[in-house]
């Protein structure tokens, strides 16, 4: 392994209201030799406040990003952490930065990597974290465990370019794998897919969706599947939906779902 895995690594932070934080974030970044930071819908950007504490690293806040929301930011990611210190209604891996930075350093290598941070106030929401494939906890004192943004973000890159530095046999070994692993937009297609498709065969009967695809998201992050599996599972589904609609079980399902128990509504 080796810091040329750094530059694939991108930090992104998600509705920062304070524009010295991002400032002082990108510092962090540029000490430790990450240069990718991606900003959703920054309150306020760019800001002299930004680049006074940026101390000297202009050129990240140059080339940083700015995108209107986290499906953007994520284009193209294999690989996404979220920075969270709150517990989720759906089981996740939940690591240290100790733990995720080896992660994060060996398909960096392979695609691009994001490590995602909330707004200062409230962290990121269960929806925005539900696009990651594992949480990020500080282990800092419960007694108080108040970090500012930057100081987070300076964890993080610590430990990336520490594992970008330790000897190959310190890291873990990846599976090989002969095609590139789904990117976070392949994933939220077959999700949005996997939802339509039980909705027309009537699985649902006539119950919401919402806690089923908490399920079945983290059962597709955890098992990581490349884009041609991502493919294949996109075309069975098509193939259950038309079966659907030749056999009448997707109008059944419409019929269901309507307010007066009807037609559907156009």
């Amino acid at each position: 392994m080796s810091l040329a895995a750094l530059p694939a690594i991108r930090i992104v932070l998600v509705a920062t209201t304070h524009p010295g934080n991002i400032g002082a974030a990108a510092r962090a970044m540029k000490t430790m030799g990450l240069a990718r930071l991606v900003l959703v819908a920054p309150r306020h950007f760019p800001h002299p406040e930004a680049t006074a504490l940026a101390a000297g690293a202009d050129d990240v806040l140059a080339a940083a990003s700015v995108v209107p929301d986290l499906d953007a930011a994520l284009t193209g990611c294999a690989l996404v952490f979220g920075c969270t210190p709150r517990p989720r209604s759906v089981p996740m891996p939940e690591l240290s930065p100790r733990e995720a930075a080896p992660w994060a350093v060996a398909d960096a290598g392979k695609g691009a990597v994001a490590i995602v941070f909330g707004t200062e106030s409230s962290g990121l929401s269960n929806e925005q974290v539900q696009r990651c494939h594992a949480a990020v906890n500080i282990p800092a004192d419960p007694a108080y465990d108040s970090l500012n943004l930057a100081q987070a973000v300076q964890v993080l890159c610590y430990e990336l370019r520490c594992a970008a530095l330790a000897r190959p046999a310190a890291l873990p070994t990846a599976p090989s794998r002969a095609e590139p692993p789904a990117t976070v937009e392949d994933l939220e297609g077959l999700f949005g897919h996997l939802d339509r498709t039980l909705f027309e065969i009537d699985f649902l009967k006539g119950r919401g969706s919402a806690n089923l695809m908490r399920r079945l998201r983290r059962l597709f992050l955890r098992a990581r599947p490349t884009r041609r599996e991502v493919l294949v599972l996109r075309g069975i589904l098509a193939d259950a939906q038309r079966c659907a609609r030749l056999s009448g079980v997707a109008d059944a399902a419409a019929r269901r779902s309507a307010p007066d128990g009807g037609q559907p509504s156009p």
